[in-house]
């Protein structure tokens, strides 16, 4: 992974290549064709982002810790790699990271079973350190993510989702593994359980500005940056921070239009490029946005403030530079 020297991911370095070599090692099965799947998904990149903050709010309170750290780092990211799994089954994406996704080279249900080997797999790893409040932070950090995947799954395409229910989702798609991260390695380092919450409640602001922007990118970016379909989410029926915000707007033949667009899942034709090309400009023409990134930019400094009752220190401070990047990146 490159980095340049200001990018805040650069310090872990060493630490990356580590948490790399971790995951390799345990991404083996008794079975070739599972082995296969899960090094597929693995070891195609990410930004590894999840294990960093394991490993970072480890060391906020113990900088002398065991090479276990590395072991229980990867967790995060295994639960990740199986929601990534299953999820590409449900959406039918058409990329994962510029790649093909794994459904549509060995199928769903070979997809799905690895899915949940990966899921079996994470929870076995954690279940070695023998701390129940690991345990019971993994769990319910599982079935969050399954509450949030079905929630949003039976929302598609419905044109009356409230913020609200956007944020109910995001906090357990893509927030609460981001706070699993930060809590488990604050536990593993020696925090109580209060202080560990603190670390928690950061992770999950951070986690959903991610998601957010993951969200504005969709609009923003382009396929060869991104690694995925620009106008996925819309073509999946994901209705999304800034489609929120249009669809409250005054330009009321727009949000007709807008709203047309979203009813054309049940047509043949379906959501088309031009479609999604107009969708693009009517979020600018509305700073709809705007209005998103202005949220997420809220929510980074809610995270920075929630780090005022941890340890002050070299960690706290490279934390502060990971939750900044989060609003910075463009992929």
């Amino acid at each position: 992974m490159n980095h340049s020297p200001s990018h805040p991911l650069e310090p872990f370095k060493r630490d990356i290549e580590v948490i790399e070599a971790t995951l390799k090692e345990h991404a083996s099965c008794l079975h070739p064709l599972i082995e296969e799947i899960i090094q597929y998904i693995i070891l195609s990149g990410g930004k590894r982002i999840r294990p960093v903050l394991a490993v970072a709010s480890a060391r906020l309170f113990n900088d002398n810790l065991s090479s276990q750290i590395y072991m229980l780092s990867i967790v995060p990211e295994y639960l990740h790699a199986a929601s990534l799994l299953h999820d590409d089954v449900v959406d039918k994406g058409e990329l994962r990271r510029g790649e093909i996704p794994a459904y549509k080279i060995w199928g769903n249900k070979k997809t799905i079973l690895s899915g949940d080997y990966l899921y079996a797999t994470a929870i076995k790893i954690a279940s070695d350190f023998n701390n129940p409040l690991i345990d019971r932070t993994i769990a319910m950090t599982v079935q969050l993510m399954a509450e949030g995947e079905v929630m949003q799954m039976m929302r598609a395409y419905d044109e009356g989702y409230s913020k609200e229910e956007y944020y109910s989702i995001i906090k357990r798609k893509t927030g609460a593994l981001i706070a699993c991260s930060c809590m488990i390695g604050a536990l593993f380092g020696g925090a109580d359980e209060e202080m560990a919450g603190n670390l928690y409640e950061f992770g999950l602001l951070i986690g959903n500005a991610f998601q957010i922007v993951d969200d504005l990118l969709d609009y923003t970016s382009d396929t060869s940056t991104l690694g995925k379909e620009i106008g996925a989410d819309l073509k999946e029926g994901k209705i999304t921070l800034p489609i929120i915000y249009a669809l409250q707007s005054t330009e009321n033949e727009g949000v007709k239009r807008l709203r047309q667009i979203l009813k054309k899942k049940d047509t043949k034709e379906g959501i088309t490029s031009e479609d999604i090309e107009w969708v693009r400009g009517f979020l600018s023409a509305t700073q709809a946005i705007e209005m998103a990134f202005k949220e997420a930019t809220l929510l980074i400094d809610k995270a920075l403030n929630s780090l005022n009752a941890v340890p002050r220190n070299e960690m706290s401070s490279r934390l502060q530079r990971i939750a900044k990047y989060i609003i910075e990146r463009r992929y």
